[in-house]
């Protein structure tokens, strides 16, 4: 804006630290003067910027503050029939922010988790993540249903390509589908869980083994994990075992079918010996008391046996024919047993996700790393990063951010003194039996990791 003397400074439009020298202009009744600077007093002025911003970032580079509050947006279901799940998940969110927060955690920050109910629904989600984003939360965290992952990936990517400056991370600590980091995969996208297919390697290398099993029926929920589980089964055993039968496969819509009693009948009919099944909450509880109260007397290989409601309904009925293959079991001794305890004490209920732990851990080192709560540089000092968790040394693959770990298959039997801890006052547990280290399973991913800048 021209000012009425002869000669103008830029020291108005550039920080003072620039110091650009006075450009004259020739005195005019303009009211607006556009300057176009020398080549050589824009490369001097670029140069001058360059090293302002260093200075900057110099001055700041300590973001991670002692005592500074880093907020997770946790979305998952609080009501419907897979309100269960989520409530003792946000407890576990909850339990385990107190207990890595200030000098638990090597950057020394707070964490304080803020849910939303997202009703097992994309929509909802979506909604629940703007409501998040707009309150200035920039670390989520989901796991219930891959089809609200989907939904919420997708949101995420799109955000961060036009929001520069205002990126938010995914912690994905339970939505298992591989194409998440796959086909899928994202930079802002990390995954504390095993996908679909790692499980399934594992579980098909022991089912390989195991004679008995000769006819296998599938039962899985009608979206995308579900359809993987069948997949990869189909593939695995094809490969490793083809002289068993897959006698029967069936889709049922997620969290709506109440009387599992049909399907255990069409298991009967098929003479299957063995059902392999992704159900998860309501829809594994029931589909087990179904089969405990129809006489079905084959094994189960489950991935979710420890959630909420399927011990209850597990009861002594599936003891030594219900196995679950995961990356944790109720029996990992340690520090684990102590928190396990802990959790259980307090809220009566039992801790089984253990991935929030992972999540906590990871982010509390990365952010030492980086430096900064800053989910640019996070995401930065997560690719690859490796930390010992409650089942040993584990990486976050940089290729595809899917975490490398142990798994473990458990069988269904009493609790005792080598394994006693009894879920849901069952007097039952899930007990070890076979280890399967990370590099057995361990899957190759397709990603072609697009990363900003």
């Amino acid at each position: 804006i021209y000012t009425g003397e002869d000669t103008l400074s830029l020291h108005d439009a550039l920080p003072i630290w620039a110091n650009p020298e006075p450009i004259r202009i020739q005195r005019s009744y303009a009211d607006i003067v556009l300057i176009q600077p020398s080549r050589r007093q824009r490369m001097k002025n670029a140069f001058r910027m360059m090293a302002v911003a260093a200075l900057a970032a110099c001055a700041t580079g300590a973001f991670a503050q002692k005592g500074e509050t880093v907020k997770i947006a946790w979305i998952d279901p609080l009501s419907g029939l897979m309100a269960p799940v989520g409530s003792n998940q946000l407890k576990s969110f909850q339990f385990f922010a107190e207990k890595f927060s200030g000098a638990n955690n090597p950057a020394g920050v707070k964490f304080e988790v803020v849910s939303f109910d997202n009703k097992l629904s994309p929509a909802e989600s979506l909604n629940a993540l703007k409501a998040a984003m707009d309150q200035g939360v920039r670390y989520i965290a989901q796991g219930n249903g891959s089809s609200v992952a989907g939904a919420l990936l997708d949101a995420i990517n799109k955000h961060n390509e036009r929001n520069p400056g205002k990126e938010v991370i995914f912690l994905n600590y339970a939505a298992v589908d591989p194409d998440f980091t796959n086909s899928k995969c994202s930079y802002w996208h990390f995954r504390f869980d095993a996908d679909t297919s790692m499980k399934m390697e594992a579980l098909t290398t022991f089912m390989a083994d195991q004679k008995d099993v000769k006819k296998v029926y599938l039962l899985n929920q009608n979206y995308s994990h579900g359809h993987q589980v069948a997949k990869f089964a189909k593939e695995n055993l094809g490969r490793k075992r083809p002289d068993i039968q897959i006698v029967g496969e069936d889709l049922h819509p997620l969290a709506q079918v109440r009387d599992f009693a049909p399907y255990i009948a069409k298991i009967k009919a098929s003479g299957a010996d063995t059902v392999i099944t992704g159900n998860w909450g309501s829809d594994l509880a029931l589909l087990v008391k179904a089969a405990n109260e129809g006489g079905y007397n084959g094994k189960f290989y489950t991935y979710y046996t420890s959630v909420t409601g399927t011990p209850t309904a597990l009861g002594k009925g599936g003891e030594g024919r219900v196995y679950q293959i995961g990356y944790a079991h109720y029996n990992m001794g340690g520090q684990n047993d102590k928190w396990a305890a802990e959790f259980n004490a307090k809220f009566k209920d039992d801790f089984y996700t253990n991935a929030v732990v992972h999540v906590f851990n990871a982010l509390g080192q990365s952010m030492a790393k980086a430096k900064s709560t800053d989910p640019v540089k996070v995401a930065a000092a997560l690719e690859g990063l490796k930390f010992n968790s409650f089942n040993g040394e584990v990486e976050m693959r940089k290729t595809d951010h899917q975490l490398q770990q142990p798994l473990y298959l458990a069988v269904w039997q009493k609790a005792d003194k080598k394994y006693p801890y009894s879920p849901e006052n069952t007097g039952m547990t899930l007990a070890p039996v076979k280890t399967f280290e990370a590099y057995v399973a361990s899957t190759p991913t397709s990603c072609q990791m697009k990363r900003p800048g």
